[in-house]
């Protein structure tokens, strides 16, 4: 029983510092807090690869039941207590610092060394392979990391307000995945019994419900403002923890026409292949509409090109006012804009190329309030091809056939 309730104190010492380490991060600042999360990593690795004690149901370390079964629900409650975009950096944080232990660790053992204490030599061999586990366990920590947030977050959907429930249900799923992971690594580097894998199963059970009702008192008994479950959807909180949100705002500023703001033909040349790609391989459709202003060398001419910049800014207003969310919209060229529907057929890209037409015409005016109109055509998958080029080539000669009819007209066959 003397290791059963080390094991308790080891875990209360443990919660009971970083939670208020954590609860006093406005005052001490976030990154105490995050430094005393990675700073444990090494030892926490070392015990989990080499100290092992007996208890009843099995040999386990502290290394895995509670510092990293610790440190795992400490991530869940630091999202609890901040936002998705906090935790992700220890989480990457502690995966470049071992990626560069590992790195240096190579590099140490190029160097020649003289021993200056008496039977003490430098074990560098032993670094590297706490290295390699190192990140090993760190890879399944941010792994383990994006499970326990998004679950936490999809638990809240079903169990709403039992928060020590949901701490537990997410505490269990995680820990057990881990828990089959790293003893995979340790099986294969240091040929670790089968005993090991159900001792460390058993004791981070015990840590799911130990650490669960930890949280849930702290967060029971604190004051907090973050509610217990987040308005944002699912796919924005994993594109938040994984960067993916910083990738799509980089992506959405660039690509862009500067004078009318939406995208330019160069994200045409990227998006068009690959959406296409992907409604072939799923069966759906893509419809392709070209849409061009009539007379718009008339308005340049008349009234100058600054006048004209107006009119293509207010043209390309009234198009994305009858657009869904998903369609893409671009410039592609001069007064020239395309438009690419996914999921839309083309009886569908027919009335959404109507719609556009009299948005236009009823929107838009030249300087002398003379209404501007335009001429569309369309083409769509896999009637009219099944690459972009194809589309694009059916729509263009679409949308010349109803210049020659007039103009300010939708042509979806000649």
């Amino acid at each position: 029983m003397t290791n059963v309730l080390l094991f308790l104190c080891e875990g209360l010492v443990y919660v009971a510092v970083m939670i208020t380490l954590l609860h006093l991060r406005h005052l001490l600042g976030i990154g105490v807090f995050i430094a005393a999360l990675g700073v444990l990593h090494f030892i926490e690795t070392y015990l989990a690869a080499v100290f092992y004690v007996q208890l009843p149901f099995g040999v386990i370390s502290p290394g895995s039941a509670v510092l990293f079964s610790g440190k795992l629900m400490m991530i869940l409650l630091l999202y609890l207590k901040e936002d998705a975009a906090t935790v992700r950096q220890p989480i990457y944080g502690l995966l470049a610092g071992n990626f560069l232990t590992v790195a240096l660790s190579l590099l140490l053992q190029m160097h020649e060394t003289v021993t200056v204490v008496p039977n003490r030599t430098a074990d560098l061999a032993f670094i590297d392979e706490m290295g390699w586990l190192m990140l090993w366990g760190t890879l399944l920590l941010y792994l383990d990391s994006l499970l326990i947030i998004l679950l936490y977050e999809r638990l809240g959907r079903w169990v709403r307000g039992f928060l020590t429930l949901r701490f537990l249900l997410c505490g269990i799923v995680v820990l057990t995945f881990d828990q089959a992971g790293f003893y995979m690594a340790l099986h294969a580097l240091n040929g670790a019994p089968a005993e090991v894998f159900w001792g460390g199963w058993f004791a981070k059970m015990g840590a799911a419900v130990f650490y669960a009702t930890m949280l849930g008192a702290y967060m029971h008994f604190s004051s907090h403002s973050k509610p217990f479950v987040s308005r944002q959807p699912i796919g924005d909180i994993f594109n938040t923890l994984t960067f993916r949100e910083r990738y799509e705002d980089l992506l959405s500023k660039s690509g862009r026409d500067m004078l009318t703001g939406v995208l330019d033909r160069s994200r045409f040349e990227f998006e068009a292949p690959r959406l296409i790609r992907n409604a072939a391989a799923s069966g759906g459709v893509v419809s392709l509409i070209m849409i061009d202003a009539d007379h718009f060398k008339s308005v340049n001419d008349r009234f100058g090109h600054l006048e004209g910049d107006k009119v293509l800014k207010a043209i390309a207003a009234a198009i994305q006012s009858g657009l869904r969310q998903s369609d893409y919209f671009f410039r592609y060229g001069g007064e020239e804009f395309v438009v690419l529907c996914d999921g839309l057929d083309h009886a569908g890209a027919l009335l959404r190329a109507e719609d556009l037409r009299n948005r236009v015409a009823a929107d838009v005016v030249t300087a002398d309030r003379a209404a501007v109109t335009v001429s569309i055509g369309i083409a769509s998958t896999p009637v009219d091809g099944a690459a972009a080029q194809d589309l694009l080539s059916k729509a263009d000669a679409r949308l010349y056939e109803a210049k020659r009819r007039g103009r300010n007209c939708v042509v979806g066959n000649v």
